[in-house]
């Protein structure tokens, strides 16, 4: 089993460890190999560091009533997301959105589906104070840990703290992170100079991607994707029409994030990036997300409704979708014209952008005790 330092080494070695290799088959401009994660200069790793976040990963002290843990909506058997459209919510309530993969994710400068956090420890702490996720109030937070003796010695050895701060659980929390890559996939080993590391089928498709499929225009660069927002027609959420408790959950987020009367009233999709911006021009769009470890993260796009890689491809082939924001849909997406081998030679090169499954041995959580009586 993997720990948290034995992946943080191991993607490092991948990366610098590696031997230039000749390379009979040209590489395609505007992609790479993935190099190490960038690490904040304000929150630098230490294994003692990295120790802690991953126990507060999956430790439930840290949401509302102490049973929604950061890997309730991340499970590593689940491609650290979950396999299912819609994401889980605190209990009550549902989300309203698909589980993204937590691997991979230090290398993106916008986190969640509208780039609302702009770092991994930001995301932390809005994920466990989210009405519809960890439902956490900080106060209530730091006072569990206080009463955890090991988390107790652990933040005053990591960050001096005398009283343990929810702001470094978070910290804690994006270092455990930082160490949850993937360097080592089919793709990279091609990328670095090993041409035997694709097997044909994947060059074709690698080809179709970069080519015919076009789909480097926004999965480019190591991460394979631009960050850049797109609408590109993916249909409704099922269960706004079906699901009471999706219905509900979604007015909520309507309401919360303060749209028009009329759109609460009358929308029945998710506006996406509008949330942020209110730009009528924004509705509907989302994050280019990452293309890399999405051979265990399925379901696919923001709501979950593409269910396998393969139908993927075939959205794009079709030219993308219809939903209500048709104004803002992306003029890059256009029938593509691939016949049946091209789109199986595409789903293979899809597959080799994941490697081996990443299964950490969960670690023991420590529990609660009461806090020492001062003597007098």
């Amino acid at each position: 089993m993997m720990t948290a330092r034995s992946i943080l080494t191991a993607a490092a070695l991948a990366v610098l460890a590696i031997p230039a290799l000749a390379q009979d088959n040209p590489r395609p401009e505007g992609l790479a190999p993935l190099g190490p994660p960038p690490i904040p200069a304000d929150n630098p790793m230490t294994p003692e560091k990295i120790a802690l976040g991953e126990k507060l990963f999956f430790d439930p002290v840290l949401s509302g009533n102490y049973a929604m843990p950061c890997s309730s909506c991340h499970l590593p058997d689940a491609g650290w997301a979950v396999q299912s459209p819609i994401s889980f919510g605190y209990p009550g309530t549902t989300h309203w959105r698909n589980s993204q993969t937590v691997i991979n994710s230090a290398y993106y400068g916008k986190l969640f589906w509208a780039g609302a956090s702009g770092s991994l420890e930001h995301q932390a702490r809005s994920a466990a104070r989210g009405g519809v996720a960890g439902n956490g109030e900080d106060d209530m937070m730091e006072a569990r840990l206080a009463f955890i003796p090991e988390y107790r010695k652990a933040f005053r050895e990591v960050f001096g703290d005398d009283w343990p701060s929810v702001r470094h659980a978070y910290m804690a929390i994006a270092a455990y992170e930082r160490t949850l890559v993937q360097t080592d996939t089919p793709f990279d080993e091609y990328m670095r100079g090993d041409d035997d590391a694709l097997t044909d089928e994947q060059k074709r498709g690698l080809e179709l991607f970069a080519g015919k499929a076009n789909c480097i225009a926004c999965h480019n660069g190591p991460l394979l994707t631009n960050e850049a927002y797109y609408n590109l027609g993916v249909p409704p959420y099922e269960g706004w029409e079906t699901d009471e408790l999706a219905q509900i959950t979604f007015r909520f987020e309507l309401y919360a994030k303060g749209v028009t009367e009329e759109m609460y009233r009358a929308t029945k999709d998710d506006p996406g990036l509008y949330f942020r911006t209110k730009q009528k021009a924004d509705k509907g769009k989302f994050r280019v997300p990452s293309l890399r470890y999405t051979a265990y993260t399925f379901p696919y796009m923001h709501n979950g409704m593409l269910e396998t890689l393969r139908d993927v491809v075939t959205f794009y082939n079709e030219g993308g979708g219809e939903n209500e924001f048709a104004a803002t849909k992306t003029g890059l997406i256009q029938p593509l014209g691939l016949n049946e081998t091209e789109v199986d030679e595409l789903v293979a090169f899809l597959e080799s952008l994941s490697g081996e499954e990443i299964l950490p041995e969960e670690p023991e959580t420590p529990e609660m005790q009461p806090l020492p009586v001062a003597q007098n």
